[in-house]
């Protein structure tokens, strides 16, 4: 079949519509880039204040404040007031893990262990965010500068409870590209740990 023979006027338009498009797309990908840096500004501006916001509430009057007994992974007790940590959920204190080789540990106490040593002898400041259905303060908590929900996070001794927050998606991701803690080997969410094992986790939650 002979092929189609396109005028010259014909082509010079095509070429000319082509341009254009590209043109229009050169422009919305600069639109676009501008427009994410704002956003990306914006949200740093946003996240700095909420840290400072942060750091003056630890010193706030309703902060709560003390030496902390470390509970579990993920749970302190100041003053005879429990605290649950916000945002990140570590593994029952019962619960068991897999190691890179395969071999099963108490991933749980692991996780206690590894708090009441980073806290050491210091005291600890909370920031309370909300209070949980068992009358927990749910908290971002302190020990001098460091944050301890993060870092639990970024040694992978929890993960983020997404359920209720976002905020430490980012400490998790490093940790699970370095194949830290939890990470370097096989585990059930703590969640799905205690809808299996119901009975023995509000026994833990309640005593």
């Amino acid at each position: 079949m002979p092929s189609k023979i396109i005028p010259f006027r014909a082509r010079r338009r095509n070429r000319s519509a082509s341009h254009r498009l590209r043109a229009v797309g050169v422009v919305a990908a600069r639109r676009f880039r501008n427009a994410y840096g704002i956003v990306a500004l914006a949200l740093g501006v946003v996240l700095y204040a909420g840290d400072n916001f942060a750091a003056n509430a630890f010193a706030a009057p309703g902060a709560l404040i003390g030496r902390a007994a470390v509970l579990d992974g993920d749970t302190l007790d100041i003053h005879g007031q429990r605290v649950r940590l916000h945002g990140v959920d570590a593994p029952e204190r019962a619960q068991t893990c897999r190691d890179a080789g395969g071999r099963a540990y108490g991933c749980g106490q692991r996780a206690a262990a590894a708090l009441a040593d980073k806290i050491g002898g210091r005291k600890v400041s909370c920031k309370t965010m909300d209070i949980d259905r068992y009358s927990r303060a749910v908290a971002i908590c302190r020990a001098g500068d460091d944050d301890l929900n993060a870092w639990l996070v970024e040694q992978g001794l929890a993960i983020a409870y997404t359920r209720y927050s976002l905020r430490y998606l980012v400490q998790e991701t490093a940790a699970r590209l370095g194949s830290r803690g939890l990470w370097s080997g096989a585990f059930e969410t703590p969640e799905n740990w205690r809808r299996a094992h119901s009975r023995q986790a509000a026994f833990i939650l309640r005593g």
